[in-house]
C-alpha cells in the first residue's frame, strides 16, 4: 500500500512484537504482513535484496539459519540463492523488515532506528 507503513515479519517474533508496540505507542498506523500466512512477496524481494543487501536480509544469526544443513547454508552465495531460500524459509529473513511511508526500507528494530524513519 502506498504512503503507509508496512511491517513484514512473523507475529511470534519478539523483535517484531517490540517494533509493533513502538509503532502503536507512537500512534502510527501500519499494515502487518505475516510471512507465515501471506508468504514472502516475490515482487518485492528483489528490491529488498538490492537496497538492503542480500547478506543483510538473510539473518545468519537466527535460529532458522542455524538449523539449516551445511549444504543449504553453503548454497547461499548471491542474491538469487538468498531469494530462493527466503521464499522457501521466510523465517530466515531478518525481522522486522519495514517499508516506511516514504518508501525507504529498514531492517531490525531499535527505537532510534524507527525514530529516524517515522
Amino acid at each position: 500500500m502506498k504512503n503507509s507503513i508496512t511491517v513484514y515479519g512473523i507475529p511470534n517474533c519478539d523483535t517484531v512484537k517490540r517494533a509493533r508496540a513502538w509503532l502503536d505507542e507512537q500512534g502510527l498506523a501500519y499494515q502487518f504482513h505475516d510471512y507465515k500466512k501471506a508468504g514472502v512477496p516475490a515482487d518485492l524481494l528483489p528490491r529488498w535484496m538490492a537496497e538492503l543487501g542480500w547478506d543483510k536480509v538473510i539473518n545468519r544469526a537466527g535460529t532458522t539459519w542455524r538449523k539449516l544443513d551445511e549444504a543449504t547454508k553453503a548454497g547461499v552465495s548471491d542474491a538469487a540463492s538468498a531469494a530462493a531460500l527466503a521464499q522457501a524459509q521466510p523465517s530466515v529473513i531478518k525481522r522486522p523488515l519495514v517499508q516506511w511511508a516514504d518508501g525507504r526500507l529498514s531492517l531490525g528494530f531499535t527505537p532510534e532506528l524507527f525514530k529516524e524513519h517515522a
